[in-house]
C-alpha cells in the first residue's frame, strides 16, 4: 500500500486509489512530455527560419527587425 500525505495526515490508500493516482501520474508525464517536444520544435523552427533568412542575405540586423527579437 501505498502511503501519503492528505492534509497534513499520512493516509494509506486503497489499491483502487492507488491505481487512479498512479494512471495521473503518468498522463501528467506524458502532458509535460508533450509540452517539453512542442516547445523544442517551436525553438527548432525559429532557428531554422533564421538560418534560412541568412542563407537569402540577410544579415543579424534585418533578422532582428523581421522577427522582433
Amino acid at each position: 500500500m501505498t502511503k501519503i500525505y492528505l492534509n497534513n495526515e499520512l493516509i494509506d490508500l486503497t489499491s483502487d486509489q492507488e491505481t487512479k493516482r498512479l494512471e495521473e501520474v503518468a498522463a501528467d508525464k506524458t502532458a509535460k512530455d508533450a509540452r517539453i517536444v512542442a516547445k523544442t520544435e517551436a525553438e527548432n523552427k525559429k532557428a531554422s527560419g533564421k538560418q534560412k533568412l541568412k542563407d537569402l542575405g540577410l544579415d543579424d540586423d534585418e533578422i532582428k527587425a523581421l522577427m522582433g527579437a
